[in-house]
């Protein structure tokens, strides 16, 4: 007859579920909102994912080359044992957000670009976390990562637990949205791992169905070359297609977290240095267009919005006054086509020309018909004259055709 005897007696909590548990108690004080533990086995799964979406080049270009570098953690100076993700939740929504009137247009930068760039406010968590182990850990070897370490960080985040992988690209965190920023820490540590997230977007297609390029040709599939965040940032010519699409946008684009239903009413308003400056985050477009590069450092400079300069911004103001359709923009617009020595700034004026029509932006633009000689600028500086010629031609036919219905008097 076999007994089984219970015992009180629990083993004691190894030293690292201890340490992990003080961690995540000291989150909050470290400026985390979420952490997570993840093993550091390799993401075998990713590496084929990530190789097809190369061969269908849905690659931005500002991804690491190596796939193995992507999909294979690695330490210098130890074995990489385990991976801390961790979340920073950022606002959402603006206090007293300032209105677009016209005479008075304004852009918009994505919400990651709100406040303090995200970068510093990441890489400031992470050292304060790493000063926390060392205290504890000496010996241990500690590696940061921030938006350009060489690990997915959609793919260590879901592992370690901080959320699932949604549609739109996103994790999407159970409490605070999609609305986090993300990056790890990998370590020699071998923490005790969290488990992953359930939950999932179910049949909901919102962030699909609201792209406005289409860049999300499928749950989870992104072609960044179409998905309007890559295009703001990009400098040099964009399509008409394109352009059109982009709206007032400046620098990224929410669309599809926006849409999100778990993002309904989250607002994260407990960090005060990623609070808004509307007149930072929702600029007047025209004084953009006269930013010299310090006064661009003074306006932008604490936004990830500026790391690609100015030039992209400037090109992205024009094609927001072109959407608009401003009128009180064609003098600045007429002198950037006739002056201005960045082809892709000309023909986009050009372009913005054509969008708002009328009598001194065509006659602008037949000025610069007999001096362009970039043929990109030209290619755009032609189809707005056509598009100008034809809806004057339109107009001359229904003012005769009105003139022929009308009833003259006996």
């Amino acid at each position: 007859m076999n007994l089984q005897i219970q015992s009180s007696y629990a083993p004691p909590p190894s030293r690292w579920e201890g340490l992990k548990a003080e961690i995540k108690a000291a989150a909050g004080e470290l400026g985390i909102d979420e952490i997570g533990f993840a093993t550091a086995e390799p993401f075998l799964y990713l590496k084929s994912i990530l190789q097809d979406h190369r061969d269908k080049g849905y690659d931005s270009g500002f991804e690491e080359p190596d796939l193995d570098k992507r999909t294979i953690p690695a330490l210098q100076g130890g074995e990489a044992r385990s991976i801390i993700a961790i979340a920073v939740a950022y606002p959402s929504k603006m206090a007293d957000p300032p209105k677009s009137e016209p005479g008075a247009r304004r852009g918009i930068l994505a919400r990651a670009s709100w406040g303090l760039d995200y970068h510093q406010v990441l890489r400031g968590a992470l050292e304060k976390l790493e000063g926390f182990i060392r205290e504890r850990v000496p010996e241990a070897v500690l590696e940061s990562m921030v938006d350009t370490g060489v690990l997915v960080d959609r793919a260590v985040a879901e592992r370690a637990g901080i959320g699932f992988s949604g549609k739109n690209c996103a994790v999407i965190s159970p409490k605070w949205g999609s609305w986090i920023y993300l990056g790890e820490m990998v370590t020699n540590i071998p923490f005790p791992p969290d488990q992953p997230v359930e939950e999932g977007c179910g049949d909901c297609t919102k962030c699909i169905d609201a792209c406005p390029t289409g860049a999300l040709v499928g749950p989870g599939q992104l072609n960044a070359q179409a998905c309007i965040s890559y295009l703001t940032q990009t400098k040099g010519f964009l399509s008409e297609e394109y352009m059109t699409k982009i709206g007032n946008r400046l620098y990224g684009c929410d669309t599809c977290q926006i849409v999100c239903p778990h993002n309904r009413g989250k607002n994260w308003v407990h960090r005060p240095q990623l609070q808004p400056d509307p007149e930072v985050v929702k600029p007047l477009l025209l004084p953009i267009l006269d930013l010299s590069n310090r006064e661009f450092k003074e306006k932008f400079g604490r936004s990830s919005a500026a790391w690609r300069g100015k030039k992209p911004i400037q090109r992205n103001a024009v094609i927001a006054l072109g959407n608009f359709r401003e009128a009180a923009a064609v003098p600045k617009l007429t002198e950037i086509l006739l002056r201005d020595p960045r082809p892709e700034m000309r023909g986009t004026a050009a372009w913005a020309l054509g969008r708002i029509g009328g009598r001194e932006a065509h006659a602008a633009l037949r000025e610069a018909d007999v001096r362009e000689e970039d043929a990109q600028a030209r290619e755009l500086l032609e189809s707005a004259l056509l598009k100008l010629e034809a809806a004057e031609l339109a107009a001359l036919e229904r003012q005769h055709e009105a003139g022929q219905g009308e009833t003259k008097p006996v």
